[in-house]
């Protein structure tokens, strides 16, 4: 284990800091490079860019992922857009204030240099991504287009359509492929990392399975690389992939890699609400609609009444008896407030009787206005002179298909409902998660030679994430960051021989993970995998750790947790019928990941429970202002929580980083 402690290099400045440490730096020569082996595991944004970018530089990578194929990965389901500090709209964004938006957003709970670090290497993503033909949304003057998402005042998100992750996924699956046909990257998909095999303290190789025969196989390399996503189906219900899980960053935690501020789960405002019992997913509504979409909820119960049961339709409600409450309470940011505020000013609004739908559980987000504004400039812009209402609504809705039609498309198949002439309903959901291994300014794990990057590391974000910016980090770190930083550890490994995967260590680790998956297949219980994930998620989770938690919530449901834990090994039925579990067999790949949910669930209660304040997305009932608004306490708690594993039983131990900020001074989040 090596030394707890951030490794911000030193420097004049904050804005030098990162320029300086890359010009001094260790290097790795190209002919030792060749000596060199890294595993990276996770494939998507975080990961493709990274293997892609190491093969390029010419270590010997071996990529491994889940899916059938790297383009499966969840980075694919992002949609809104990626920010970069490039001013193109000329209104005053620079690398200084998406620095200073990143830093606030996250209720100053991040690393000031890894955040301006990010906001630097923001604007050579854009041109990196452009290089590779991503093709995002131009002006009519050919320049690349931008808009504006929550927290920000000025627009420097860039988009393609509705489909950002999936054509930046594409741009990053291109560069691994072309790795991967020059011999560089070694792919192996349809691969579950599920263990870490640490030698002389530091990580040597994984122990994975393959999902297609069941087997384990042993895969060794000189430093290992997490790119995994993150761990918000721990609620069950999320915006999440099903396949999203915890497994690889969880396996490390428990061989050393301290786990920070597990509590920082980001709720998303703009998300379709729950419909059923039976329903194992929501679907995410861009951010981006906040653009154009006004928030609304009826102003009187009468109403609220009549539009619940259908005796009214929203479009029949006048203006004067609609609350724009978004717009009403923070002026200065109207409907782009941060997603936190966004998402618990929802849940107030249907905690007093507001909410529609047939479950009270959503909110509207109306298009009828931007519809009429688009409508009348296209108008001005086409030369139609006295245009009539119906001709403005069809022109309106042609620019708000063209920049939000997959998104209606969407919305429309799956409520059945059409956003262009009824109001989308909308309620917050579990999107992301802030939280994740604990890294140091290398990207460096408290074990030498693991990284880990994006969402599965904790570093950029704080306690909320703004929008735009997970696309961000992720390829901030694939494709300029982790490639110079592993080269600091890489450096001192030159003469380091090929990973012996005979070694005992090896052993040890396959067969710890051997009889965790025999123990599951012999308990022959009598309840499904499905129903303890549900259990675990809706009715303890979000209940007691979702967006509002409070003391005496945390301890009863680390206790539910436990409870529900002990019955999970004692009455889960896996379907199976080789005994080592030698087969595929999709239903043990799902036990072997809420095993590990139930592990963090616990650490997220007790994480939420140490935190005596508000920020961000963790919101505890007894820590707000009379507003309503978080209460943080910079004195006490401006720190990151960095969780040292201590057995299943026991306690884990919390490590401190205090965070300090020289660059920005801070002060009460407000959006008024």
């Amino acid at each position: 284990m090596k030394k707890f402690q951030s490794n911000v290099p030193e420097s004049k400045t904050l804005a030098e800091k990162w320029t300086e440490y890359r010009s001094n730096m260790p290097l790795v020569a190209p002919n030792n490079k060749r000596n060199i082996e890294v595993i990276v595991v996770g494939t998507g944004l975080a990961g493709a860019s990274a293997a892609a970018t190491l093969g390029e530089l010419g270590y010997k990578v071996k990529a491994f992922c889940f899916h059938d194929s790297p383009r499966r990965a969840h980075s694919i389901a992002a949609q809104g857009g990626i920010n970069a500090a490039k001013n193109y709209q000329n209104d005053g964004d620079s690398v200084y204030r998406l620095f200073y938006d990143t830093v606030k957003g996250g209720d100053y709970r991040s690393r000031e240099a890894n955040v301006h670090r990010l906001a630097e290497v923001s604007r050579n993503i854009i041109d990196q991504c452009v290089a590779q033909g991503v093709p995002f949304a131009r002006e009519y003057g050919g320049n690349l287009a931008n808009r504006s998402f929550g927290g920000v005042q000025v627009s420097r998100t860039f988009y393609a359509r509705g489909q950002t992750g999936q054509q930046l996924l594409i741009g990053a699956y291109s560069a691994l492929s072309r790795q991967i046909s020059l011999g560089n990257v070694k792919m192996y998909n349809r691969h579950e990392m599920l263990d870490l095999v640490v030698i002389d303290n530091k990580a040597r190789g994984i122990i994975a399975r393959n999902l297609l025969t069941g087997k384990l196989e042993r895969f060794g390399a000189h430093a290992v690389v997490l790119g995994t996503g993150g761990y918000g189906n721990v609620f069950y219900l999320s915006t999440n992939a099903m396949g999203s899980n915890v497994t690889a960053s969880w396996v490390a935690h428990k061989r050393g890699a301290y786990f920070a501020n597990p509590c920082f789960c980001q709720i998303h405002p703009t998300c379709i609400p729950v419909s059923g019992d039976y329903q194992s997913k929501l679907t995410l509504m861009s951010e981006s609609l906040r653009n154009d979409g006004r928030v609304w909820v009826p102003k009187h119960k009468k109403d609220v009444e009549a539009l619940r049961t259908g005796k009214m339709k929203p479009t029949d409600l006048a203006e004067e008896d609609r609350d724009y409450y978004l717009e009403r309470i923070y002026p200065a940011f109207g409907n782009l407030v941060p997603r936190d505020v966004a998402s618990r000013a929802a849940k107030y609004r249907c905690d007093d009787g507001h909410g529609v739908g047939a479950t009270g559980l959503s909110v509207y987000l109306d298009f009828a206005s931007a519809v009429i504004r688009y409508g009348k400039s296209e108008a001005i812009s086409q030369g139609i002179s006295n245009p009539s209402e119906e001709e403005i609504k069809q022109l309106g809705r042609a620019v708000v298909e063209k920049k939000y039609g997959n998104l209606f498309e969407m919305y429309e198949k799956i409520t059945g409902e059409d956003p262009y002439y009824t109001p989308m309903r909308i309620y917050p959901a579990i999107h992301y998660t802030m939280g994740g291994i604990w890294v140091d300014y290398n990207l460096e794990t408290s074990i030498p030679g693991l990284f880990a990057t994006g969402e599965c590391n904790f570093s950029d974000h704080g306690a909320n994430r703004l929008g735009a910016s997970a696309l961000m980090q992720g390829l901030a770190d694939g494709y300029f960051v982790l490639p110079y930083t592993i080269g600091v550890f890489l450096s001192k490994e030159i003469r380091t021989p090929m990973t012996d995967t005979s070694a005992p260590e090896f052993e040890a680790v396959e067969n710890d993970v051997k009889n965790k998956i025999k123990k599951l297949l012999s308990i022959n219980g009598t309840r499904s995998v499905e129903s303890f994930h549900r259990e675990l998620g809706v009715d303890i989770m979000w209940e007691y750790c979702g967006m509002a938690r409070n003391a005496e919530g945390l301890k009863l449901g680390r206790q539910k947790v436990r409870a529900l834990r002990d019955r999970f090994w004692k009455e889960v039925y896996i379907p199976h019928t080789d005994k080592d579990g030698h087969e595929f067999n999709p239903e043990l790949e799902k036990a072997l990941r809420v095993a590990d949910f139930f592990e963090l669930a616990e650490l997220m209660m007790v994480d939420a429970l140490d935190r005596n304040e508000s920020c961000g997305g963790h919101f505890r009932d007894e820590y707000a202002t009379p507003e309503g608004e978080a209460k943080r306490n910079d004195q006490d708690y401006a720190y990151v929580s960095a969780w040292e594993y201590n057995g299943l039983d026991a306690d884990p131990i919390l490590h401190k980083e205090e965070l300090t900020f020289n660059d920005i001074e801070l002060k009460t989040r407000s959006y008024k």
